[in-house]
């Protein structure tokens, strides 16, 4: 856009470039004549099954991931979510957090589950006589380490939020626009990602990092994160947010519930949240 030069926006306040994305993400959709949404309940995958819906009505279906590396408090919204948009739903069992090359917990962890569980994901759409599997990267996702985008690109499951070339704020502007009530939700991401790389994953960890969590924003942290050191508890939440973590009677209440789930420290970080705290190599900037 020209510097000076004001965008056209619709009567919403919506600019029209990001209408146009969604239009073409609609479009999309749309040529693929039948469809499996791997639903998370989070906005992306959100504003996703909501297009889908719109392109291609009863010839989609939502799948959602009943694992213990989800919350279960994701599992509920998008349960919500899909009713709102009259989608049908399949809840998909998954095991593949007990695969032993998942446990290890390397670098290219979210490369062996994401491979086991399209695969999975892609056998329920064959039965289905579904013609794609599509789920909700963006471009920003871009900006991280992301070894998963591999399974994906090996598997020919599909990305139309990034093929519309949708980026996080956008998605955001759209949903709020469309009523989904997750337009605000702060992004997640599955459980084992609060478990440092070598570490192994356990069972008993991750539903321990879900009741802190939850715990946790109930206190009212938009934002958080329960990273797991061993005997320490690692808490990330928003710089802003900060100051609600030591007020006395909240820092006791935290060290009182974390201690008694399992950690012998608790820890602050002042740093705060970051995407991708403890991937290896980062988060990219944007160029």
């Amino acid at each position: 856009m020209e510097s000076g030069k004001k965008e056209k926006k619709d009567k919403a306040g919506i600019p029209e470039r990001i209408l146009r994305k969604y239009r073409n993400l609609v479009k999309i959709l749309k040529s693929q004549g039948s469809l499996l949404v791997a639903f998370s309940g989070g906005v992306d995958s959100s504003l996703l099954l909501k297009a889908a819906a719109e392109a291609l009505g009863s010839n989609v279906l939502a799948a959602v991931v009943d694992s213990p590396i989800v919350h279960r408090e994701e599992i509920k919204t998008a349960r919500a979510i899909a009713r709102q948009l009259g989608v049908r739903l399949r809840m998909v069992r998954s095991d593949d957090y007990l695969a032993e090359d998942f446990k290890k917990n390397s670098p290219l962890r979210c490369y062996i589950c994401k491979r086991a569980l399209f695969r999975r994901l892609l056998d329920l759409a064959r039965k289905e006589k579904l013609a794609v599997v599509a789920e909700g990267s963006n471009l920003d996702d871009e900006l991280d380490y992301r070894p998963g985008e591999k399974a994906l690109q090996e598997l020919g499951v599909k990305s139309p939020l990034k093929e519309a070339g949708l980026r996080k704020a956008e998605i955001r502007l759209l949903s709020r626009h469309f009523g989904l009530p997750n337009w605000d939700r702060p992004a997640n991401a599955c459980l084992a990602t609060r478990i440092p790389f070598g570490q192994p994953v356990e069972i008993e960890w991750l539903a321990r990092i879900d009741r802190g969590e939850s715990f946790l924003k109930k206190i009212g942290f938009s934002q958080v994160r329960l990273r797991h050191h061993g005997e320490t508890a690692r808490i990330e939440v928003g710089p802003e947010e900060i100051s609600l973590a030591i007020e006395p009677e909240n820092r006791q209440k935290i060290i009182d519930r974390l201690k008694k789930l399992g950690w012998k420290y608790v820890a602050l970080d002042l740093e705060g949240y970051r995407m991708g705290s403890l991937n290896p190599f980062g988060r990219k900037r944007k160029t």
